[in-house]
């Protein structure tokens, strides 16, 4: 019995893992004051009719904090890229200079800030809802083991052990956001 368990826990974990790791790329999607390529990750671009991500088919890289540039591997792309990333309503204007885009990140005004902070949260508390629904199979789980066999105090070990784990991952949850939102309110 205890074999399972052990199952149940690393089946757990698993998943909790999965729910910090699609946290971590929703706040790589939020932007902070600076400009980095990872802002343009969801930009998608009309690549001979198939829909593509645009570092598939451009260089893209900063030259400051505060400038992107797109250098398509193709000349024929740059109003196709310049197209996926105005179509991304990612609130940014591509200049087209001939040979590749040059986006200006414009400063996050206080309000707007504020407005990521909120979504950095917001995203928090899904990840949170995630690990605590995970908690709930687990634990399910566990009480199945039970009606099979498993000894009350086996049970009940278990249990404490899913909730430090549930703990455990909703202290790193808390500590993301924490830092995400103290990346978004530093100018």
């Amino acid at each position: 019995m205890s074999e399972e368990v052990n199952i149940v826990k690393e089946e757990f974990k698993a998943s909790n893992e999965k729910s910090i790791a699609h946290l971590d790329e929703e706040l790589r999607k939020i932007r902070v004051g600076k400009a980095t390529p990872d802002m343009l990750r969801s930009v998608t671009v009309d690549y001979y009719g198939t829909q593509t991500p645009l570092s598939q088919v451009a260089n893209v890289g900063t030259l400051d904090g505060r400038t992107l540039t797109v250098q398509p591997w193709e000349k024929g792309m740059l109003k196709e890229c310049e197209k996926g990333i105005v179509n991304a309503s990612l609130g940014l204007a591509p200049q087209d200079n001939g040979e590749m885009l040059i986006i200006n990140v414009p400063p996050l005004t206080e309000e707007r800030r504020k407005e990521l902070v909120k979504r950095a949260k917001a995203e928090g508390e899904q990840g949170k809802v995630s690990v605590r629904n995970h908690r709930k199979d687990a634990m399910d789980y566990i009480k199945e083991l039970k009606n099979d066999g498993l000894s009350e105090d086996e049970a009940k070990v278990a249990e404490d052990e899913v909730q430090q784990i549930t703990d455990k991952y909703v202290a790193i949850i808390e500590d993301r956001i924490e830092r995400k939102e103290k990346d978004i309110l530093t100018i």
